[in-house]
């Protein structure tokens, strides 16, 4: 069986609260539920979900910005819980959300791209130069570029300095938490195309985050979708929102506008998440499910797939 790129074992984070001013101690608050799945190589995995429901955490514990409560990260069967930072730079990059912003105001492009390349791979001047410039030609930039500083970019060359960085480190595995959501939509589909034509010619591995389910389904090869913290379900990209079996997937699709649609409210019961410092028992989606029953209020539902292999985290799916 061929090693995945990317193997997520039990997965979740808490974030701890601490001590009341005067009463004991309070849990903490889950952001994500323990995750298990894993990611081929060369594969695309969207990962989607409204605001809130830990797409951004999961994310973060995935690059090392956050440290998990439990479980384990696997890249090419390479366990990275202690690993040197180096190492886990090399295999694993994160492309940010705010290209602007993710790039340090005061350095220059130039010493921007050169940073991964010292402190990764020890290169020399020389060695260092020569790599900027062929990757700078990768992503459709100029070299006079590197010696400007972030503000004189426009959105979409700042993104395409940012997907630069995470190819200086040679890394085969990218996070894209929602690379295209801050770009004008004619920049968005340039952005979308280089990041293609970049899968195809390094063998990269995407996991790309974003709230744009159009987006998202042209991009990916399968979808993860996420309800407050956990995986609710899993499966091929052209299965999950043309015949979604969770009854989040399809509020979700509903939810989203569609150019020639008339705006509708979607069916639900509820339109907010629970809660986080009181999560309800059961599903955490039945309070906003027409389909909820006493069952969905006394058990967790957990993944199950049907036999077309698209997996739900429900008791009553759609289309079963």
């Amino acid at each position: 069986m061929t090693t995945p790129a990317l193997r997520l074992d039990n997965l979740s984070k808490t974030f701890p609260l601490g001590r009341s001013l005067f009463g004991p101690e309070r849990p903490g608050v889950r952001a994500v539920h323990p995750v298990t799945l894993d990611v081929s190589l060369g594969e695309t995995l969207g990962i989607v979900g409204e605001s809130g429901c830990g797409k951004s955490t999961l994310a973060r514990m995935l690059v090392g910005l956050l440290e998990p409560t439990t479980g384990t990260i696997e890249i090419e069967g390479a366990a990275l819980d202690n690993a040197d930072p180096a190492v886990f730079g090399k295999r694993i990059q994160y492309v940010f959300q705010d290209p602007i912003s993710s790039l340090n105001p005061r350095k220059t492009i130039r010493q921007i791209m050169e940073a991964p390349l010292k402190l990764l791979h020890g290169m020399d001047a020389g060695q260092r130069r020569a790599r900027i410039a062929e990757i700078f030609e990768t992503v459709s930039l100029r070299e006079e570029f590197l010696d400007r500083y972030p503000h004189e970019f426009s959105g979409g060359q700042a993104q395409r300095i940012g997907i630069a960085r995470a190819l200086a480190a040679e890394a085969r595995i990218l996070i894209l938490d929602e690379p295209v959501s801050a770009l004008d939509v004619s920049v968005q589909a340039q952005v979308l195309n280089l990041l293609a034509d970049l899968k195809a010619r390094l063998g990269l591995t995407y996991l790309f985050i974003s709230h744009d389910l159009a987006v998202v389904e042209a991009v990916s090869d399968r979808i993860a979708v996420l309800y407050f913290g956990s995986v609710v379900e899993l499966g091929r990209a052209e299965d999950i929102f043309r015949a979604p079996r969770h009854p989040y997937t399809k509020l979700l699709a509903d939810s989203a506008p569609v150019v020639g649609r008339p705006l509708s409210a979607p069916e639900a019961k509820e339109t907010e998440l629970p809660d986080p410092l009181n999560p309800p028992t059961g599903c955490a989606f039945r309070a906003r499910c027409p389909r909820a029953t006493e069952r969905c209020a006394a058990e967790v539902p957990m993944l199950a797939e049907d036999a077309k292999g698209q997996a739900a985290a429900c008791f009553h799916p759609l289309g079963g």
